[in-house]
Order: C-alpha cells, then sequence, then structure tokens
C-alpha cells in the first residue's frame, strides 16, 4: 500500500476506501463500529480478538467482515499472512502489546478517532462538516461532556455527546440526521493513538483537559506517557483551549500545545475568575472571557442556586459546570441557554448520587470514583464519613489519598481482591481508625456485608460513602455494576425505611 493512497482517504467519499486491506484489533463496541463502517465504505475487513459475544460475530458475517478468533497477546498467524494495509487498533489494547508493535513495525495503525475525523463529512447538515468540542481529563470528563452537550442543546443545536462516553464517533458521523456539533469525550488510550499532524489529526474547535493525575499507568507505562496523551486534546485547537486554573499541568499542555492561530487560553476556576476566565463571584457563575468588556465587567452564566437544583454544588462538579459553560460560550452558545442547561440537569447515575437517609446517616453512590483523584474529590465534598474503598488499583498509589482523608473518617470498610495497598496505607496514616474487611467473595454477597459493616459503625450526622478509588473488574462487571449493588444492598437493609425515598435502585 502507497503512502499516498492512505494520505488520499481524508473524506467519506474517497475513493481509495474500496479495496483497502484493514485488520481491526478487538470486538468490543469501538471494535464493531470500526469494522462496520469500513466495510460500508467499501474495504475488506479482518476483525481479530481474542473473545467476542456471538452476537457480534454473527452480525460481522451479516455485514461482510471476517473474524479470525486469537489471542493479541501474541501475533496472530493469520494477521502475518494478511500483511493488511491498514491495522485499525481499538483503544482497550495498550501500545506495549505485542501485535500492536507488530503492526506499527509492519503497517500503518490508526485508532478509531483518526478514522472517525477522515470521514466526518459523510452527512453534512450546513456548509462544513460538525465542528468537535474534544473533552478529557482524569475525571469529570462524562458529566462534563453531557453538560456541554445540555448547552449546546438549548441553544437550539442539534448536539451529541460521544467517543468514550459509550457511543463510538464512528456510530455517530454516519447518523444519517447529522448533527451540528459533535462532543466528544476522549480517554487516554484513544489520545495515545491519536495523530497531531496530517489529515486525521482532529481539529477541535475548542478543547479542554479538566484535570491531571496518574491513572492507567499499567497501560501508557509510565505518568509521563500518561500526561503526554492528555495533552494531545488541544493541539490544533481553533478557538479555545480550556484549562484548570487550580492544576498547574493543564496550564502548561495550553503553553506547550500547537494550536490554531488566534485559539485563545481560557481557565476556568472556583474563585473570583480573571479577565479572559471563567468563574465564581459569590453566588454566581461567571464569564469574563467571551465578553467584550472582560476587564470590568462579567456576563451571569447560573447561580449556586442553580447548581443546588440540580445537584451539582459539589466542589468538583461546579468545576465541572464552568468548564462546560467555557466550551459553549467559545462556540457562541448564549448565556441563558447556558443557565437553562443547568436548570434541567441531572448528574449522571454513580456520581456523588444519593441513594437513601435513614437515622441521620446518609448513604452516596460514588462508584465512579475508579481513582484516587475522584475519590479525593468525592471525600473533600462530606464531613465525617464512613468510607467504603477498594478493588482493583491498576498500579496507582493510594498511599496518599489515606493519608489525607484517613485519620478523619469514622471507619473504613475494605472491599476488593487489591486490598493490600490500603491496608497498609491506613496502618501507617491512621491506625486508630477502625478497618473492617468484606470477606465474601460471591459477587452478589460484597455489597450486602459492606453495607452491614457501615451501618455498623455510621453514627447520626455521617455519610457512609461508597468512592472506591479503584477499578471494579476484580469482582463487578462495571463501576455502574458496582453502584447499583451497593444502592440495592442499602435499601434491602433499610427495608424502605429511608426517608424521602421510593427503594428503587437508582433515583430518577
Amino acid at each position: 500500500m502507497s503512502a499516498d493512497r492512505l494520505a488520499s482517504l481524508d473524506s467519506w467519499y474517497a475513493e481509495g476506501w474500496k479495496g483497502l486491506d484493514v485488520a481491526v484489533l478487538g470486538l468490543g463496541a469501538t471494535g464493531f463500529s470500526v469494522a462496520d463502517t469500513l466495510v460500508e465504505l467499501g474495504s475488506a475487513v479482518t476483525v481479530y480478538s481474542s473473545d467476542a459475544p456471538a452476537d457480534s460475530v454473527e452480525l460481522l458475517d451479516v455485514i461482510g467482515a471476517r473474524f479470525v478468533q486469537a489471542p493479541l497477546d501474541t501475533v496472530p498467524a493469520a494477521l502475518e499472512a494478511q500483511a493488511p494495509d491498514l491495522v485499525v487498533v481499538s483503544p482497550g489494547l495498550p501500545p506495549h502489546n505485542a501485535t500492536v508493535q507488530w503492526a506499527e513495525a509492519n503497517s500503518v495503525v490508526w485508532g478509531d478517532i483518526e478514522l472517525a475525523w477522515r470521514v466526518r463529512d459523510k452527512v453534512v447538515r450546513g456548509p462544513i462538516a460538525a465542528p468537535w468540542v474534544t473533552i478529557t481529563g482524569t475525571n469529570g470528563k462524562t458529566t462534563t461532556t453531557q453538560l456541554t452537550t445540555a448547552m449546546f442543546e438549548a441553544a437550539g443545536l442539534r448536539a451529541v455527546s460521544c467517543g468514550n462516553i459509550g457511543v463510538p464517533v464512528l456510530d455517530v458521523v454516519r447518523d444519517p440526521d447529522g448533527f451540528d456539533v459533535l462532543v466528544v469525550e476522549l480517554s487516554s488510550h484513544q489520545l495515545h493513538y491519536m495523530p497531531t499532524t496530517g489529515d486525521g489529526a482532529v481539529v477541535p474547535l475548542a478543547s479542554t483537559c479538566l484535570n491531571i493525575a496518574d491513572d492507567h499507568l499499567e497501560w501508557h507505562g509510565s505518568a509521563e506517557a500518561y500526561r503526554a496523551a492528555k495533552a494531545k486534546v488541544y493541539e490544533r485547537t481553533v478557538l479555545a483551549c480550556v484549562y484548570n486554573t487550580t492544576d498547574d499541568a493543564t496550564r502548561h499542555m495550553v503553553e506547550e500545545a500547537d494550536v490554531v492561530e488566534g485559539c485563545r487560553a481560557v481557565g476556568f476556576t472556583p474563585g473570583i475568575p480573571a479577565p479572559g476566565d471563567v468563574g465564581v463571584v459569590e453566588d454566581v457563575l461567571c464569564d469574563r472571557a467571551f465578553t467584550d468588556d472582560r476587564r470590568n465587567s462579567a456576563l451571569e452564566l447560573a447561580t449556586v442556586a442553580d447548581l443546588e437544583a440540580a445537584g451539582l454544588t459539589s466542589p468538583h462538579m461546579t468545576m465541572n459546570v464552568l468548564a462546560a459553560a467555557a466550551l459553549a460560550r467559545a462556540a457562541s452558545v448564549e448565556p441563558a441557554a447556558i443557565r437553562a442547561a443547568v436548570q434541567a440537569f441531572r448528574a449522571d447515575h454513580h456520581r456523588t448520587e444519593h441513594v437513601a437517609t435513614a437515622d441521620g446517616i446518609t448513604w452516596v453512590d460514588d462508584s465512579k470514583a475508579t481513582n484516587p483523584h475522584a475519590a479525593t474529590a468525592s471525600l473533600a465534598s462530606f464531613d465525617t464519613v464512613v468510607w467504603i474503598v477498594g478493588g482493583l488499583f491498576k498500579g496507582v498509589d493510594v498511599d496518599g489519598l489515606v493519608a489525607r482523608f484517613g485519620p478523619d473518617v469514622r471507619a473504613v470498610v475494605v472491599i476488593g481482591t487489591d486490598r493490600t495497598p490500603v491496608l497498609e496505607a491506613f496502618a501507617r496514616h491512621a491506625p486508630g481508625v477502625p478497618v473492617l474487611q468484606v470477606e465474601a467473595a460471591d459477587t452478589d454477597q460484597v455489597m450486602p456485608e459492606a453495607v452491614r459493616h457501615a451501618a455498623s459503625v455510621a453514627r447520626p450526622g455521617d455519610t457512609v460513602l461508597l468512592a472506591p478509588a479503584a477499578a471494579s473488574f476484580d469482582q463487578f462487571g462495571s463501576y455502574a455494576d458496582r453502584g447499583r449493588r451497593f444502592a440495592a444492598a442499602v435499601h434491602e437493609h433499610l427495608g424502605g425505611n429511608a426517608d424521602g425515598d421510593d427503594g428503587s435502585s437508582e433515583r430518577q
């Protein structure tokens, strides 16, 4: 395959897609969307995966793609024999994977985001293909993506949240009705495989890295590689690079990014905003970035009362709102639309979600706190806590989190198979705090036992907080599964005796 032919693939309508021999590595939702897209484009597609749902394999046959079941920790012989023109890698596969390394040495490697950017013009509602707003960060990505989308929708635009949020970008760009704007949540894995130059490099209208803390180190290989991947979100941005004024790393990313001439750096802050930033003055969220007289005045975007009604008053949620507002304002969304979106918004399940209150004790599900940074935001939002913590730590150090919050918790309930780091950290930093361990190995019994332990030590005024600071896959199907089981165990324990609660496992 000539480099010129691959370089020419800069549109859905490029002729070079037809007959292109492509290997797709992985068959999750992203991998299937890649295969489906390429088949529609006329390419010859072979999907390689160590395992896959039977229905996905059947669908591959229906659409005309070939499937090879083979472990990817060694290079499949069929892949070597295929010698594909192009390999598209699903984001779950790390760069040190043997098959990925073979592909990089013997073919051309793309990620799903690069492919989506190249074919984004399939359906065009206006004079150009829908612009992208890109969002990443260690924590808060999903909430900020949802908020930004809601702000665009409140402004009358057809917008969609996609990417790492669960809807593959390739499914969105092929929607027959098209969109006015795509709000794309990007994981560090997706960013790793994104180029920053050439026709496959995303050119976002506005972009943000909300925050940065060590995560996914076993995937990236080092903290430096993880941060370098996150920084790519700002490359080639057109209008505004939105950064966190309380996180110097995000500011440095913006300073080092190669952006389009005239692109602005816009900070979001929990305090009074400087000219050019967005922030909070008393009980009002203000814009001092996208107003003509930003040195002497500010535009009101929403109020703290609006945040309270939407369940967005915790410090980290307020920062998410500010970041989303800055992204939307960069695209000329009016303040009234931003306020309307905030007022109508409800936070995602399993993100500091109130489960029940009974006998003066509040039960909160923050199962989405899958790393120490996310748990930090959650723990800082409550006074006296019985902390349910543990799971799969992915090589991330929990010591600093325990050192900061451990001495002040009422008690800790430890779940998960990877519990040694938590137990050792509490022994070092909070030896006087009661530590209760869940011994149940059966998934169905983990949360009922955790809830019983928590109830045995909680006192009126306490918050029992599920903020695991770890991934869920050691004992649960997902963080959502973990959160649902926690909520169900709480309701079962309380026997429907919770104030203002209907006993359901998720509040709407």
